[in-house]
């Protein structure tokens, strides 16, 4: 039996350890964002992502933080990127594209994920299934490979006479080969020649572009990739230099005067992705949220451009773009 004396002596022992127990544990959970560029204090998604996470309750500095890591476009950095998410206690890991999203699933398979893709994730071998993912992966596919016979065919629509289109994928990147795989069969299709043209550095961009005419190539398509949306400055600009009809992916290419863009919204992912992460820290399982895919897409032209090009975009095309820039 115990007597007072060991009874206060317990208690006391009891109450010094619990202010130690109560510094160990985190203020509020933690949310990791593993980007494949370089920090940008003005990156658009940053508040569209927290907007979408509060919906779900949860305020960035009140009850949840957010920490972000930046691969700044060597994707050989990013298992250690993500290996110190995972040391620093996250919660949650939201990814923004193929690589990071391997190198996570490569890291952990408890840490819940929510990415988002440009290829088919079952394909891929993210999930079992859209409906029903398995694992500790969810999140959004963009589709970007699968709209790239899409756009191949816009473009041939804008330039006619072109030929020889090129095609600049990253080699880096997993989904290079689905890309040159489905733009080549649907080339074939259309009777045109695809040149293949790879860059994983500014450098090999210029370089790129400039055997574009050594190549006889009368337009280009630009693959989908996380490298090139951070250097879509870059590749308009040398679109315009080399005078080439360009067709890229996301509409953010044909604000920034780029000729033409076809694609679902960048902001709608990431709303779509900070809606999931709230989700999951709510006690939502990620193997039992479906693997969302956009329902609309963006067609964008920019006939500013066009004129540049000394191009007449197609009634049928303009008749169908969701935004004429001018």
């Amino acid at each position: 039996m115990i007597n007072r004396r060991e009874l206060m002596l317990l208690l006391g022992g009891a109450m010094a350890v619990a202010p130690d127990l109560r510094a160990q544990q985190k203020p509020m959970p933690m949310v990791g964002v593993l980007r494949t560029g370089s920090p940008d204090p003005n990156w658009p998604f940053a508040a569209t992502f927290r907007q979408a996470l509060s919906e779900t309750g949860y305020v960035e500095g009140e009850n949840v933080a957010i920490e972000y890591r930046y691969a700044e476009d060597h994707y050989d950095r990013l298992p250690a990127l993500v290996a110190d998410m995972v040391g620093s206690g996250v919660d949650v890991i939201a990814t923004s594209a193929m690589p990071s999203t391997l190198a996570a699933k490569n890291v952990t398979s408890i840490i819940p994920i929510v990415f988002i893709v440009g290829t088919d994730p079952v394909e891929a071998g993210l999930v079992a299934s859209l409906a029903r993912p398995g694992g500790n992966l969810t999140g959004t596919t963009v589709m970007a490979t699968e709209l790239m016979p899409k756009r191949l065919e816009l473009l041939s629509e804008l330039v006619p006479q072109a030929k020889v289109i090129a095609l600049l994928v990253n080699p880096n990147n997993a989904s290079a080969e689905p890309q040159m795989r489905d733009v080549l069969e649907a080339a074939g299709a259309k009777g045109v020649r695809l040149r293949i043209l790879k860059a994983s550095t500014e450098n090999e961009i210029d370089a790129a572009f400039a055997t574009l005419g050594q190549l006889h190539a009368e337009a280009l398509l630009v693959g989908t990739d996380p490298f090139f949306i951070n250097r879509r400055r870059q590749l308009v600009a040398l679109a315009s230099r080399h005078a080439v009809p360009a067709i890229y992916e996301f509409r953010e290419f044909a604000a920034d005067g780029g000729l033409i863009s076809y694609g679902p919204s960048l902001a709608g992912t990431w709303r779509q992705a900070g809606n999931y992460v709230g989700r999951i820290l709510k006690g939502a399982k990620p193997a039992d949220l479906p693997v969302q895919q956009p329902t609309t897409f963006e067609l964008v032209v920019n006939l500013k451009t066009a004129k540049a090009l000394g191009l007449t975009v197609p009634p049928s095309i303009l008749a169908r773009a969701n935004e004429v820039i001018e």
